[in-house]
């Protein structure tokens, strides 16, 4: 299956909940490359590699732990990078 990288960027209250861990623990169990970092706006930014199915179920894992809804989510396909592991930035 194809690869692709996604920018994702979570708004409402994702800082001091443990959101970088879950996204950290969830993408390593899926394979997935990339990283995960606070933003000093209260927003947290994520960058993930994989295939879609893969980038799909990281998300819906995210939104069922963390209680996110789609208006808390935006996205934006960016080009693929030679990363190989996900990291908390």
């Amino acid at each position: 299956m194809e690869k692709q990288r996604i920018r994702y960027i979570f708004s409402g209250d994702v800082q001091e909940v443990g959101f970088r861990s879950a996204a950290f623990q969830t993408a390593r169990q899926l394979g997935i490359a990339g990283w995960v970092k606070n933003v000093f706006d209260g927003t947290v930014e994520m960058e993930a590699q994989g295939t879609a199915a893969e980038l799909d179920a990281l998300l819906s894992e995210l939104k069922r732990t963390m209680y996110l809804s789609d208006e808390n989510i935006k996205s934006e396909e960016i080009p693929l990078t030679d990363e190989n592991e996900f990291h908390i930035r």
